[in-house]
């Protein structure tokens, strides 16, 4: 191995460290935990090696960001490819894109509710943005009709995800009912057949 390929690579480790270590301190104490400071003592480098590798948290929070969608279109590929026809599509992407959100809350911040570099809605999007749309498109585009436009409609039904998994995370919306409202999107985006 060349002294190049290893440094390479001792790089990429370190950035994987960075980025793991900041998902898991947002997540045990929230993203206001963490600093570079912060981030500089969990790994055990200095603060230069952090920004030797990122321009500061907003930078840290967007690989994250990025992380998160890779992880989330597996999620609902996962979903989406294991039923059977249009509604339990729907109702599986669904269930599975709320899941999501409830379960790493810190990531699901990262990805849609603090400022982050990335272009949304834009062919210059980073590809683990795209897979994650196109996994809600791909659900969403079968009950387009005439002159519906799939994209705008796979919008909105992520629109109506979002809202209900950060009403219910926020305490707005009850948890007990979560299932009623995901039958109720569900049913009216697919219609009630």
């Amino acid at each position: 191995m060349s002294i190049q390929t290893r440094r390479e690579r001792e790089r990429a480790e370190r950035e994987r460290l960075i980025v793991t270590a900041a998902r898991e301190l947002a997540e045990a104490e929230g993203w206001d935990a963490v600093t570079t400071r912060r981030l500089a003592a969990e790994i055990e480098y200095s603060q230069p090696v952090l920004y030797s590798h990122f321009k500061g948290k907003g930078a840290i929070m967007t690989a994250v960001a990025l992380e998160g969608f890779g992880e989330l279109a597996a999620e609902l590929r996962t979903a989406r490819t294991g039923a059977r026809d249009t509604r339990g599509t729907l109702t599986a992407v669904a269930a599975a894109y709320t899941s999501f959100a409830r379960r790493r809350p810190a990531l699901y911040d990262a990805m849609f509710t603090h400022l982050v570099d990335l272009p949304f809605a834009t062919e210059g999007a980073p590809a683990p943005l795209w897979e994650a749309f196109n996994e809600l498109l791909w659900a969403v585009e079968p009950i387009a009709v005439g002159d519906d436009d799939p994209g705008l409609l796979t919008e909105t039904f992520w629109a109506g995800l979002h809202g209900l998994a950060t009403l219910m995370r926020s305490g707005r919306l009850p948890e007990p009912t979560h299932e009623r409202r995901l039958a109720l999107l569900v049913g009216h985006f697919a219609g009630s057949g």
